[in-house]
């Protein structure tokens, strides 16, 4: 990363005059440890905890509990959690971010948009202020930051920009930078969730309840003006609508609570093993808030949660995975950059406005002779 020392801004790529202006796409995902190691997530759990935006109780108290204890004991327990759902290829939430980055600019490409698209992660490897380094000295002029949050949270979506701003602040040219605060309720993402979740039930036939679990925050963070619980809501009654779901035949939870604070309410894992104890045959859960499946979906909710529901007295628990690479998903995504990116010169290819500047030099030097 670059740094700022004494009031002076750290060496940057060479400015050249009549520069070509060139778009990029950064799409930001959450991170993730560089193996399932425990020395790997205790490094990942101390950048992910030490933020302010995901812990918001007083700063010397929070410290003492996390290095005093947190950091003592969890990483080992995390570890085993992350080693039962690693694959060969990594993390499966880098795997598909990394994924639908790519996607993502082959569908803006086939559409004539000529952006370059990176992923980056708030916290670990592929951070965002490396990302924006190596955009900066490709040239890179204009950057969309693309959350691959649906739901604006300060915990999630305010912190990556946090990151943004950090970075900017120590640059001295600063590229034009937009920013996706959500898109909760965007019809096309809305129609990618209830498109996986009809594909789904075509094969496997539906449940007596479907359960849409969010990633729980504080419940103060909504009584502060945080929009996250709100957001989720309207998501949930979109999709419900979309699958055509009478109010007693769906639920709304919140999973991954920390702490003993009070979190958004109801939890998932308690309303599986009421659902289990009442009688409940089958339940099918999807998570709307999560894009790619990761430790929180895969271990949290298809092992953990299954085993509870299982263990209370239900038969059946069917895990609907994450959007991933679906394709409705990846042209929800496209649709929705191209949105953000009106106004911006894209469809003209970087080589081609270079020559078209070179043409209107000689032009103009030609009519000053």
């Amino acid at each position: 990363m670059t740094s700022f020392k004494s009031g002076r801004y750290a060496e940057e790529p060479q400015f050249n005059h009549g520069q070509v202006p060139r778009t990029a796409v950064l799409y930001c995902n959450l991170g993730t440890p560089d193996t399932p190691s425990t020395a790997a997530v205790r490094r990942f759990l101390r950048e992910f905890l030490s933020d302010p935006r995901v812990v918001e109780i007083p700063r010397l108290v929070w410290l003492l509990i996390l290095h005093g204890v947190i950091l003592r004991f969890r990483p080992a327990k995390s570890a085993a959690k992350y080693a039962s759902i690693w694959s060969a290829a990594g993390s499966p939430l880098k795997v598909w971010t990394e994924k639908q980055a790519k996607l993502l600019q082959g569908w803006l490409a086939q559409r004539g948009h000529f952006v370059q698209v990176r992923y980056a992660m708030r916290y670990g490897s592929t951070s965002i202020a490396s990302q924006l380094d190596l955009l900066k000295a490709e040239g890179t002029t204009r950057v969309l930051i693309l959350p691959a949050y649906p739901q604006y949270s300060a915990t999630t979506t305010a912190s990556l920009f946090d990151a943004v701003y950090a970075w900017a602040g120590t640059v001295r040219n600063i590229p034009e930078l937009r920013f996706v605060n959500h898109y909760h309720d965007d019809p096309n993402y809305i129609v990618a969730l209830a498109s996986k979740v009809r594909r789904y039930w075509k094969i496997h036939g539906r449940p007596d309840q479907l359960v849409m679990s969010f990633h729980g925050v504080p419940q103060r963070t909504l009584l502060l003006g945080d929009p996250y619980h709100c957001e989720c809501l309207k998501t949930a009654r979109l999709l419900a609508e979309q699958l055509g779901l009478a109010q007693q035949q769906f639920k709304v939870t919140f999973q991954s609570r920390l702490g003993r604070a009070k979190w958004l309410q109801p939890y998932t894992e308690p309303t599986l093993i009421a659902m289990g104890q009442t009688g409940v045959h089958r339940v099918d859960l999807v998570c709307p808030a999560f894009t790619s499946d990761c430790l929180e979906t895969l271990e949290e909710i298809d092992m953990e949660g299954r085993a509870a529901f299982l263990k209370a007295g239900g038969k059946e628990f069917h895990y609907i995975s994450c959007l991933n690479d679906d394709p409705e998903w990846i042209t929800a995504l496209c649709e929705l950059t191209q949105l953000h990116l009106s106004g911006w010169p894209t469809h003209v290819a970087p080589q081609q406005q270079a020559l078209a500047v070179s043409r209107a030099a000689a032009l103009a030097l030609g009519a000053t002779q």
